[in-house]
């Protein structure tokens, strides 16, 4: 049973799309599972458009189409003052129409963010991209504690989703129990995805 996982993130420094790799990793080592890397343009002071129509590096920039084919979505995002970045938030606040057909209810999401100090709003974060997912009635997936490296981190890792420590500076890696609760939480998404995909095609053919 193929499926396609979106990893849906916005990046300032490199962090979080370090992290989005990490996890299109983890989706990709499920059995039928692809990822579909996907970033979001940032958002302007003034209200002409600024960025260009494809990004110059990195992932190209979602739709709100791509986002409702997919079979599952995992969110990315930099803290910004506890919350998520503005760019994501405001490509979240276009999905109305997803939300009116119900094209992402039932589908399983999870969320994952990169901050610059130890204390600077990680758990809030990821909490605050819960929010849109949970109406449009998406099913999150965490990280449970019987994966080691919850324990382990004196850094970034979360029960509510991936995180990372970048620094002050924003130079700090993701280093490697970072990487590896990444590649958990795509595993994760994905194989929830595949077997709620399944249960619904078994449904279909009652």
């Amino acid at each position: 049973m193929n499926c396609e996982i979106m990893i849906l993130y916005y990046s300032r420094h490199g962090a979080t799309h370090d992290m989005a790799r990490q996890i299109a990793h983890g989706v990709e080592s499920i059995d039928g599972a692809t990822a579909l890397l996907r970033t979001v343009p940032p958002v302007s002071e003034v209200s002409e458009a600024t960025a260009p129509a494809v990004p110059e590096s990195g992932a190209p920039y979602a739709t709100i189409e791509e986002l409702g084919n997919s079979d599952g979505l995992v969110l990315g995002s930099p803290t910004r003052f506890g919350n998520m970045a503005a760019p994501l938030k405001h490509f979240l606040d276009q999905t109305s129409g997803l939300w009116i057909s119900g094209a992402l209810d039932g589908r399983p999401a999870a969320v994952f963010t990169s901050t610059g100090s130890l204390h600077g709003g990680q758990e809030s974060t990821l909490l605050s991209m819960m929010l849109p997912l949970l109406h449009h009635g998406m099913y999150l997936i965490g990280l449970p504690y019987s994966e080691p490296g919850l324990s382990a981190t004196t850094t970034g890792g979360t029960p509510y989703g991936a995180s990372h420590l970048a620094g002050g500076d924003a130079d700090r890696a993701v280093d490697d129990t970072e990487s590896q609760l990444c590649r958990c939480l795509g595993a994760r998404v994905a194989r929830a995805a595949r077997r709620l995909k399944h249960a619904e095609s078994s449904d279909g053919a009652d």
